[in-house]
């Protein structure tokens, strides 16, 4: 059994749990230590039962309260070294024990407990940034956020999967016609930015398979987005796309900023 579960997604913070029945990790810790807390006790955790924590990269709404966790529970931290040392460097999450690090390298698979995760290279504006497949017995799972594109290695990579947690970042008109600034939209809209809701939708077609399970779109932009236009815009794009499936094929949800998820297990 694999079970995965947002206990925070959005660009203002993101915090996904995921595990087994024995082994249970966080993939980032983007929101305060007593709101991953609080959200794992939703889910009848703790973050003291937390065997590991996987950073994806170095973004504050990705390491916000890691530092808190790391002086609290001395829980391993897995990066890569690049990204590492991009953490030693943010004086906003205050002193990390360096020993808590243990590097990782993309393409190269390690074990926590009872899973094994494969850390993929994506595409985004940080220093060496990372998606994450988890794997137990015949299931996997992976969390996907922060690419500006994707490629054909990214596809091959993702297939197979019976559960994905997916960015669905901005709609397109609404980021263009928007307030941030010009450079800003530039370098969301770019290939090391954010996926769009369309470009969600089209990843996703790739990876459809007859056994394929949920959906959980996830960091929405607060203000280029909102739930209701990520979850049919993506839908349209299944069922409109060049594949034989359509959205009603499969479970999809929408994870929110500021509680929850449903819990995912497969």
């Amino acid at each position: 059994m694999l079970e995965l579960c947002a206990i925070a997604s959005g660009s203002s913070g993101n915090c996904i749990c995921v595990g087994s029945d024995n082994t249970h990790v966080l993939i980032d810790a983007g929101v305060s230590g007593k709101r991953i807390e609080n959200g794992l006790n939703e889910i009848d955790l703790k973050t003291s039962e937390m065997q590991g924590i996987l950073i994806t990269h170095e973004h504050i709404d990705h390491i916000a309260g890691l530092g808190v966790l790391a002086r609290r529970y001395g829980i391993p931290i897995f990066a890569t070294e690049k990204t590492v040392n991009a953490i030693l460097n943010t004086k906003s999450v205050g002193k990390i024990d360096a020993d808590l690090f243990q590097v990782i390298k993309p393409g190269k698979r390690f074990s926590i407990g009872e899973l094994m995760f494969n850390p993929i290279s994506i595409s985004h504006d940080a220093a060496d940034p990372v998606a994450y497949k988890v794997m137990h017995e015949d299931k996997s799972m992976a969390v996907v956020t922060d690419l500006g594109n994707y490629n054909q290695a990214i596809v091959d990579e993702l297939q197979g999967l019976d559960a994905l947690l997916l960015e669905a970042n901005h709609d397109i008109k609404m980021l263009q016609t928007g307030i941030y600034p010009y450079p800003l939209k530039q370098r969301i809209l770019g290939d090391r930015g954010h996926l769009s809701n369309e470009r969600s939708g089209q990843l996703l077609c790739e990876l459809l398979h007859d056994r394929f399970g949920t959906v959980l779109l996830g960091h929405l932009s607060k203000e280029n987005n909102y739930e209701e236009l990520a979850y049919e815009a993506v839908r349209l794009e299944v069922t409109m796309g060049d594949n034989p499936y359509k959205a009603e094929d499969f479970p999809m949800y929408v994870a929110k900023r500021d509680s929850v998820s449903p819990m995912i297990r497969v």
